[in-house]
């Protein structure tokens, strides 16, 4: 049987078959001054701040709660987020704040494009700050690429050694601080570093660190090209009123140098062909070849074309923040319209007012959520004990939930059920009542086991369990149950 023949590659070769794989191409972007690359440097600056030093930060809750700020406690199922503590059954909080974040990224993506991509990513951040340490072991662009096909050698060597060894130590303390969220920042460090925190802070410090060292110091454009789904949600967001990066090409095209644009005066666009615009790229694209899905929208290529424009004696805006509508309007002569008419539209308008809608909600709840949880559960066997007197006895598990950071005082009452009284495991069936009192402890959810009594010939019926705690008429919360007997409404 003849074997197939292997496909070609055109401009190869005959003998050498199509690869479909590609190697990559590393990018050696350029340093660049303007004023997009002074706004990333900001937002990296806040972001890598916000990061490192929110476990740190201290907020008094009183002795019985932790002083962290900022804490995921799992151990005992709770988020504290400064004056906000969250326990599990309200984890409708953190949906809300879910939700806002995509609805957020939607408004973001709607009105300015990918700028979260481009300026706030964790993988743009960490990618642009080892660019940075790039630099200062390696030099600008042209040196890394001389640097980059050297061949290995001493120099070479120690170079890369020195540049990884930094690489590790960025990336050790990004998973190291991300351990300082779910447990006491100060003692965490303590034990960290004596051997005897917890195996799951060395594991995850570990994970963390070596993702952050392979993806933000090899990865880095694969990742937002290759890995990340968020650029094609993003494109399918996007359309002609959408405020994206923009190459003007009826403004710069045919591109020419400066001697053939004075050569022939009227044959060339302002593009002067310098491909500024593709080195300080940090993905490598030419934005000149129109939108693509490896641009992120950080708007240096804007910086440097500027930059271009003004050493050449050009108006700026060249490449520019624009929509493809109002890029048209430019094209026949019409003024541009100005960013902030653009990015109010009624797309916009309708993402911020959900927003908006949704976390003017969650701090409705907030505000006016109790601190006082009860639950009640009946034992199912047996449904009831017939008493020696002809009462009828059931019993039943109470799940007491004090919300607060200090111990409470709490009323535990019946509602309902006629002469019905109750009396706990800890107390003598003498001193049964209607009302007891329990103190709960603090940020605890205590269980009490709880019998209740009614008087003969009492029918099955429902009741509730009431819970008030005593200094706050607000504080209060119920349970309904059933009471089981062998007796009916006919009886």
């Amino acid at each position: 049987m003849n074997k197939p023949e292997p496909i070609k590659s055109p401009g190869k070769p005959e003998d050498q078959p199509l690869s479909l794989y590609a190697k990559r191409e590393p990018v050696f972007n350029r340093r660049i001054d303007g004023k997009f690359r002074r706004l990333k440097w900001a937002i990296m600056v806040l972001c890598l701040a916000v990061y490192w030093i929110t476990p740190w930060i201290r907020w008094d809750r009183g002795q019985y709660s932790p002083d962290q700020a900022v804490l995921v406690d799992l151990a005992h199922r709770r988020f504290y987020m400064f004056g906000i503590e969250i326990w599990p059954q309200e984890f409708y909080f953190v949906a809300g704040l879910l939700i806002m974040a995509g609805i957020g990224l939607f408004l973001v993506t709607s009105a300015v494009g990918r700028a979260w991509c481009g300026y706030a990513c964790p993988q743009t951040v960490w990618t642009d700050l080892f660019q940075h340490v790039d630099r200062l072991f390696d030099g600008d662009r042209n040196a890394r690429q001389r640097l980059y096909k050297a061949p290995w050698g001493p120099r070479k060597i120690a170079r890369r050694f020195a540049k990884w060894t930094v690489y590790l130590l960025i990336s050790f303390a990004t998973g190291g601080a991300w351990i300082f969220y779910f447990a006491d920042a100060p003692t965490l460090q303590r034990e960290f570093w004596t051997g005897t925190a917890a195996p799951v802070a060395y594991a995850t410090t570990f994970v963390l660190t070596m993702t952050t060292f392979v993806l933000g110091g090899f990865m880095r454009e694969q990742v937002c090209i290759y890995m990340c789904p968020w650029p094609r949600i993003q494109t399918a967001m996007l359309d002609e009123k959408s405020l994206i990066v923009t190459y003007k090409d009826w403004r710069g095209e045919k591109r020419g140098s400066l001697k053939k644009a004075q050569k022939s005066p009227g044959e060339f666009g302002d593009c002067i062909d310098c491909d500024q615009c593709v080195a300080v790229c940090p993905t490598g694209i030419d934005i000149r070849e129109g939108p693509q899905i490896g641009c992120i929208t950080c708007a240096l290529c804007i910086d440097a074309c500027d930059r271009v424009m003004k050493e050449t004696g050009r108006p700026r805006g060249l490449i520019d923040y624009a929509t493809l509508e109002d890029a048209e309007r430019e094209k026949a002569g019409q003024p541009p319209t100005r960013h902030l008419k653009l990015i109010w539209r009624p797309r916009t308008i309708l993402y911020f007012g959900v927003w908006c809608a949704i976390g003017l909600g969650l701090l409705f709840m907030l505000g006016t959520r109790i601190r006082t949880d009860l639950s009640a559960a009946k034992d199912r066997n047996p449904p009831y004990i017939l008493m020696r007197d002809g009462s009828v006895r059931n019993a039943y598990t109470l799940r007491l939930r004090n919300m607060e950071g200090r111990p409470r005082q709490m009323d535990i009452a019946i509602e309902g059920l006629p002469g019905a009284v109750m009396w706990t495991e800890d107390m003598d069936h003498a001193n049964a009542a209607r009302t007891l009192v329990r103190t709960v402890p603090a940020d605890e959810t205590q269980g009490v086991r709880v019998y209740v009594v009614a008087p003969a010939d009492t029918a099955s019926q429902e009741f509730a369990f009431t819970l008030q705690a005593r200094g706050d008429a607000r504080e209060r919360d119920e349970a309904e149950v059933n009471f089981d007997s062998p007796f009916t409404e006919e009886r």
